[in-house]
């Protein structure tokens, strides 16, 4: 009879996906499910581990172990040095539309003032030309400039979308030579990040976090943005300096932000504000809790690529979406 291959889901976001994974599951399997601070003495005979961070100590434990694969993109809580040997690591995506999706709406409430709006009807006040009272003209997304900052998956299916909406459409990517299925017009390297700073209206961050694109965006940086712009984050918050965005949007300097990422995040049940600036307090910030990419068609889709992985692994494939393998 075939060995079952035994598979430990660790954390939060691992556990929300284990029961998709075990629908698609053909071979024999094992599961066990646990909080990352949980997991590692139940590490012993694990063959994959699905996992958001993985440490020294987690590879210590599973001598075992022949994947870790990351439920998500993100790969900025893995410690590549920790794989022992022939263990590999793989990463899943999926969210490319539900974030692209969630940045379009994001420019939209933005601009548009929509959570005031909606807050000021709540209490009988009209803030429109049925009142009476002189009210702005809100801007449209057609001819504006959108900016974006990582031009990978996420960021070509925002311009895909932000190009429907009539939007002029430049990037910032580590390699311009790469093909574009957009052709868009502007297309640099890291060294036209301030161009395409100075000259966008609103600019969306698809950044992954790595050691070069922390504190990427800094006071200089948002110095050369327009006043009237904003800024979308749907990355990583450590990319963006948080006390230089705080003084930025407090003072007015840039317009507003809408952000889903953050520089704190809750360890338990009790309350968190998820920065230690008051960005709740400011009314151009539009604040979400990481939840730009949490949709249906995500999750039904790295469960896929989860469940082929460990299909493979088990038959002695490499894995899809393969990050790095030892020997």
């Amino acid at each position: 009879m075939t060995t079952p291959v035994r598979i430990a889901f660790a954390g939060v976001f691992a556990g929300h996906v284990a029961d998709r994974v075990r629908a698609r599951l053909k071979i024999p399997h094992e599961v066990v499910l646990a909080a990352e601070c949980e997991i590692l003495s139940r590490l012993g005979d694990v063959d994959v581990l699905v996992t958001m961070g993985f440490t020294r100590e987690m590879s210590a434990a599973a001598p075992r172990l022949r994947l870790v694969q990351v439920p998500g993109a993100g790969l900025d809580r893995i410690d590549r040095g920790a794989l022992g040997p022939g263990t590999a690591l793989a990463n899943a995506y999926g969210h490319d539309v539900g974030i692209a999706e969630y940045v379009i709406g994001a420019m939209l409430a933005l601009g548009r003032e929509l959570c005031r709006l909606d807050a000021s009807l709540r209490r009988g006040r009209w803030d429109s030309v049925w009142s009476g009272a002189p009210v702005p003209l809100w801007p449209e997304l057609a001819g504006k400039t959108l900016g974006i900052l990582g031009y990978g998956r996420i960021g070509q299916a925002v311009a895909r979308r932000a190009l429907a909406f009539d939007m002029e459409v430049m990037a910032v990517r580590r390699d311009p030579t790469k093909p574009d299925p957009h052709e868009l017009r502007i297309l640099r390297g890291p060294d036209g990040l301030d161009e395409v700073l100075g000259r966008s209206d609103y600019l969306a961050i698809t950044l992954a976090l790595t050691p070069d694109t922390r504190a990427l965006i800094g006071p200089p940086q948002l110095g050369l943005m327009k006043r009237t712009a904003m800024l979308v984050n749907v990355a990583r918050a450590e990319i963006v300096d948080e006390d230089a965005l705080y003084h930025a949007l407090s003072q007015g300097a840039i317009a507003g932000a809408a952000l889903d990422v953050w520089y704190r995040y809750p360890s338990g049940a009790a309350p968190t504000h998820p920065s230690h600036r008051a960005f709740h307090g400011l009314p151009n910030v539009l604040m979400t809790p990481h939840v730009s990419g949490w949709t249906e068609g995500m999750m039904e889709s790295r469960a896929a690529v989860i469940a082929e992985n460990i299909q493979r692994v088990a038959g002695g494939e490499p894995p899809v979406n393969l990050i790095a393998t030892t020997t």
